[in-house]
Formats: C-alpha cells, sequence, structure tokens
C-alpha cells in the first residue's frame, strides 16, 4: 500500500501555529467508521487531544472509509504528530475499549496547508458537504459524525452524551 504524498513542510519547529486540511483513510478502504460505536469513539479521541490542547479542531467529517479533519496545530506540533495522536490514540482506545484487533488506518495521510480564509472557508464547506456529496445526508446537519451536526445540536439546546474529554463546543474546539 503506498504512502500518500503531502506538500507541506514537515518542520515542526517553526514556532507559528498552522491550520491544515488533513484526510485519512481506513486500512484497505474498509467502512469501519459506519457503525455509531467506532465513529463516535474517533469523536470522543478529538476532543481528548483537544482538551489536552495538542492541536485545535475547526471542523470535522467521519465519513464510513476515511476522515477529514481541518485543524489547527501549534508551532511546536508537526502535523504529523497530530495525525500520530489522532490515529494511534484511536487505535489503541479501539482495541481497548471495542476490543478490535485488525488493522484500522492507511499508511499515511495527505494534508493541504490552509494558508488564508478563502481557503478556510472552501475546506470548511468540503468537511461539511461531504455526506451529502456522497449520498449519506440531505443536508451536512442531518449527519450525525461530522461539526456541522454536533454545532445544530448545540443551537438548539440538545445536550451531548457525557463523556470523558468532552469540550465546552465552542467554534475553536471539537464541539
Amino acid at each position: 500500500m503506498s504512502k500518500p504524498s503531502r506538500p507541506s513542510n514537515p518542520d515542526h519547529a517553526t514556532g507559528a501555529a498552522r491550520t491544515f486540511f488533513v484526510t485519512t483513510r481506513t486500512a484497505g478502504g474498509r467502512p469501519l467508521f459506519q457503525t455509531t460505536r467506532m465513529a463516535e469513539l474517533l469523536i470522543d479521541v478529538l476532543r481528548a487531544q483537544v482538551k489536552l490542547r495538542r492541536f485545535t479542531v475547526h471542523e470535522f467529517v467521519i465519513m464510513p472509509d476515511h476522515v477529514h479533519i481541518l485543524l489547527t496545530v501549534p508551532g511546536e506540533v508537526s502535523v504529523e504528530k497530530a495525525m500520530q495522536f489522532i490515529k494511534g490514540g484511536f487505535s489503541l482506545r479501539a482495541k481497548r475499549e471495542l476490543d478490535f484487533s485488525g488493522e484500522i488506518w492507511q499508511r499515511g495521510f495527505s494534508d493541504v496547508r490552509v494558508l488564508d480564509e478563502q481557503s478556510f472557508e472552501q475546506h470548511r464547506a468540503y468537511v461539511h458537504n461531504n455526506p451529502v456529496k456522497r449520498g449519506l445526508a440531505e443536508a451536512p446537519e442531518e449527519y450525525p459524525f461530522g461539526t456541522a451536526y454536533l454545532k445544530m445540536r448545540k443551537r438548539v439546546g440538545a445536550k451531548a452524551p457525557h463523556r470523558e474529554g468532552a469540550m465546552d463546543g465552542t467554534t475553536e474546539v471539537v464541539p
């Protein structure tokens, strides 16, 4: 299996925070995240990493066979390290909490450096509309494994199930 190329500079000692649009796929393109328990565990892993201040998640969507995340990493953290926290953290917890013993992730990931507001908004729209484009929902707010849905629920006052590492739901963290 090939490792996707990444156009970003892997230098993690830049001193400045950087924003990326990242995508990673499941091993063999298997639809591992079509189950609620797998998708919710990945959401919990993202929340826990944000709570540890390892990075900021602006938007995400968990599709059955891949994940898109719009995130900002601090200057001392590389995008590679952030993805290691996400993918490694999820793999560890899936094995421990769900007794999952198979391979979860493809090797590597792809990323695009987000340099301006226009790029940020284009990637945000892509993340939100991915489930609609794939026929999994009629509107982004209807797809339960993404920030569009979670933010909509927060706006209408619905409480998320209590989980360790749950965040306050501001726009700069995982809702």
